[in-house]
């Protein structure tokens, strides 16, 4: 409750703060025609017709109900890096499908408090998957030893072919089957 009602305190103060600020060229303005702005979505730009989850709470519940693994991309809007990868995730039309299908999707762009989402440390771009069980799953991991969760451009092909979804299902299956032999013993 505690963390919606600063959320919507920061995102009040945000937006007075950008309708305080005087132009800097008042009559330039004026003069030139204003561009069509697209209303900011919860995708952000990776992926407008893919459904996000708004809260981390909210992803949980969705990954826990449709038994779905969650996706958690953290990232900046003024970071190269996460520009880059944005734009390889956004372009690419079958991560967008095996997200789409697959996957509770969120995106953030602050920290969360929980500190099992940031296991060697705060940076961006990010990404760390949470099973439908509700454990992060800290053992899957990019290429980089010194930061273990970050993904480039190029990591997008890989994933296509190796991808992190395999991964997922492949222990969840484990799971469901260990799961039902253990409770068929009894």
């Amino acid at each position: 409750m505690v963390r919606g009602l600063l959320s919507v305190l920061l995102v009040l103060v945000a937006v007075t703060c950008a309708l305080g600020k005087p132009d800097k060229n008042p009559s330039a303005s004026k003069t030139e025609k204003k561009e069509k702005r697209v209303p900011q979505t919860l995708s952000r730009g990776w992926g407008d017709q893919l459904i996000w989850a708004q809260t981390y709470e909210e992803a949980l519940f969705w990954a826990r109900s449709k038994n779905k693994p969650l996706m958690v991309i953290f990232h900046l809007e003024n970071c190269p890096h996460s520009q880059a990868l944005k734009k390889a995730f956004a372009e690419d039309k079958k991560i967008q499908k095996l997200a789409d299908d697959d996957f509770i999707l969120l995106n953030l762009v602050y920290e969360t408090t929980d500190k099992h989402l940031s296991p060697d440390g705060q940076y961006v771009p990010r990404i760390i998957f949470v099973d439908p069980s509700m454990t992060v799953r800290a053992d899957i991991t990019g290429r980089y030893s010194n930061r273990m969760y970050a993904y480039e451009p190029s990591d997008i092909e890989l994933c296509k072919y190796k991808s992190c979804l395999e991964y997922i299902i492949c222990n969840m299956i484990v799971g469901i089957i260990e799961k039902y032999f253990t409770l068929s013993k009894y």
